[in-house]
């Protein structure tokens, strides 16, 4: 793998380019300022001179000039031309070039000029109104320009040496900070393997990595929840459409097996019909509630017309009789969620039911009610809220028997914000009023 494609590299690499970046600035700022410190200083060199040596420059009342002795001797050692008028008093050994170039500034006044890699420099020095003599210094600019190139050749290597010590100790820094990361991808791997309930837990870490961790943990149980959901739902629906499944192919074996009268055919034909259509509630039941787990169910339904929309789907519909208190009223609930729900009940009571069924729909509170009792036995006291349990039956169930039905259609509620109720043996649906 290469190393710009980790992130280890990848932040190296950017850690070493804005670096370079600053340090680029930096060392091209130094030199410059070292440039023009160095130019400055070798002005003030070149007038020093000239002054130290326009003192020895004595003008005589008649205009005349002479030199006078000077008391340190390393003046006129240096490179300096000294004239009177255009006269040169004083000449040290230079180029023709360099001479020519100093002869021309005598008696122009105060100038500073360059030739080659040498500065000039011409300072007056006056008698009354008129300049009386010239002094001419001159130093060279190699020195400095060694300096600076010194300079500049160490700036840079200081520079790379710097960057390459700040790449490697980011790599070095980044690769530790990175190591529990790594190491807590090598465990998650590990238990996908092997062991998908492990959590990474509080353990010591630095603040970062337990956040990280603690969000990892509540990924890992929604995975495993989802997971848990879905061989529900499996399971579910396997157990569900055993029985109907095991009738129609009974009653489709019968059929194909001997002729039938036209009355046993409608007969057998009918409950293949009856199983497929429990079949078709069922599976809308169970994607009900398998979508109820994951996607907002909330919504607004007329209650009475979702009501009644359920009613025409159970098989016991002759039996039902809906009441309404009141005005219309309103559910905060997709009308299909409720069919949902109210299916599993109204299924219940057909099968218990000896000639009615009621359904009431009221308002309480800040809820929507519907309550379905029948004219049968009723719940065994004893069963409780297990009658909610998935795949309790009672003996006298059906081969039709919800078994999941009613746990299902609680769960369908619940996830609407609302509750299903056993009171006094009687199913009471309660949804959030709108």
């Amino acid at each position: 793998m290469s190393r710009a494609t980790t992130l280890r590299g990848r932040l190296a690499l950017v850690a070493v380019v804005t670096t370079a970046v600053w340090v680029g600035l930096l060392t091209a700022g130094f030199n410059v300022i070292l440039g023009s410190q160095l130019h400055a200083q070798s002005g003030s060199l070149l007038r020093q001179q000239a002054a130290a040596a326009a003192a020895t420059v004595v003008v005589s009342p008649d205009g005349s000039v002479r030199l006078s002795d000077p008391k340190d001797d390393e003046i006129l050692d240096a490179d300096l031309w000294i004239y009177a008028g255009r006269t040169a008093l004083e000449r040290p050994r230079a180029s023709a070039r360099l001479q020519a170039r100093a002869d021309a500034l005598a008696g122009v006044g105060e100038r500073l000029t360059q030739v080659g890699s040498t500065r000039l420099y011409a300072l007056p020095v006056p008698d009354g109104r008129r300049q009386a003599a010239t002094v001419v210094s001159a130093v060279s600019l190699e020195p400095y320009r060694n300096v600076a190139r010194i300079a500049l050749l160490g700036s840079i290597g200081l520079s790379v040496l710097l960057l390459a010590g700040m790449y490697a100790a980011t790599r070095l820094l980044v690769g530790r900070a990175l190591a529990p990361v790594q190491e807590m991808s090598a465990q998650a791997a590990r238990w996908s393997e092997a062991d998908a309930a492990q959590r990474f837990g509080a353990a010591d870490r630095p603040a970062e990595l337990a956040i990280l961790a603690r969000n990892l943990d509540g990924v890992l149980d929604r995975l495993a929840g989802l997971l848990r959901h879905e061989q529900q739902v499996t399971e579910e629906l396997s157990h569900e459409l055993r029985t109907p499944l095991s009738l129609i192919t009974a009653e489709t074996d019968l059929l194909s097996a001997r002729r039938r009268t036209t009355a046993e055919t409608d007969t057998a034909v009918q409950v293949i019909a009856q199983g497929a259509a429990h079949m078709q509630r069922i599976l809308e039941t169970l994607l009900s509630a398998a979508r109820s787990r994951s996607f907002d169910t909330q919504g607004r339904c007329d209650l009475r017309a979702a009501v009644d929309a359920a009613v025409r789907l159970t098989t016991a519909a002759a039996m039902v009789h809906v009441s309404s208190q009141g005005a219309a009223i309103a559910a905060g609930v997709d009308a299909d969620v409720v069919e949902r729900m109210l299916g599993p009940l109204l299924d219940n009571a057909g099968r218990y039911a000896r000639s009615r069924i009621d359904v009431q729909i009221r308002s309480e509170g800040g809820w929507s009610v519907v309550r379905v009792a029948d004219d049968g036995p009723g719940v065994d006291p004893a069963l409780g809220e297990a009658v909610f349990d998935p795949g309790r039956r009672d003996a006298k169930t059906s081969p039709y028997g919800s078994g999941l039905g009613l746990a299902l259609a609680r769960r369908l509620a619940r996830a609407a914000g609302g509750e299903l109720l056993l009171t006094d043996g009687v199913f009471e649906l309660r949804l959030p009023r709108v």
